[in-house]
């Protein structure tokens, strides 16, 4: 036991003494955009605002990118489930990073993974991008599924354009 603790001492001593460390052939970290709260109430607000042009009262969820609830409102009067269906859209679509419409498409087509993972498979979550890069989502559940998508798309787009403005 004792040579096998001067063997360790000697490599350490002389791998220090020669100066070299580890190679690192990449950054060990990205540098990864987040969703501040700013950002949440202002692709909250132009949710709303949508959703009051179209005459469609709904709950609408903000999510950052790991699903994590950053902002939320809803209507009166809209379904009682509609809060939890709208939490389950953005964090599908923060999650896979792609609107939660494609899970659906998917899940009818017969990939049914989607659901025993525990994904909403349902339309009306759409992702939150600074660029190319997701930083979070929105999910809307009102009354009309074809309203849920186009509430959520129309806030997105006001986010990102928003977004590119800074």
């Amino acid at each position: 036991m004792a040579s096998y603790r001067l063997g360790m001492m000697a490599g350490i001593l002389l791998w220090g003494g020669l100066g070299m460390a580890p190679a690192r052939a990449a950054p060990l970290s990205d540098m990864v955009g987040t969703l501040n709260r700013a950002g949440a109430h202002y692709a909250l607000q132009a949710a709303m605002d949508s959703a009051t042009r179209l005459h469609a009262p709904c709950a609408i969820a903000i999510v950052d990118r790991g699903g994590s609830l950053m902002a939320f409102d809803r209507f009166d009067h809209v379904r009682p489930g509609s809060p939890d269906l709208a939490l389950g859209k953005a964090r599908t679509a923060a999650l896979l990073q792609r609107p939660s419409e494609e899970t659906e498409e998917n899940t009818d087509n017969g990939r049914v993974a989607f659901v025993t993972a525990g994904f909403m498979v349902l339309r009306g979550g759409v992702p939150l991008k600074v660029g190319e890069e997701v930083v979070g989502a929105i999910g809307v559940a009102g009354m009309k599924k074809e309203n849920d998508v186009r509430i959520a798309t129309e806030a997105a787009e006001a986010f990102a354009r928003e977004a590119a403005a800074h």
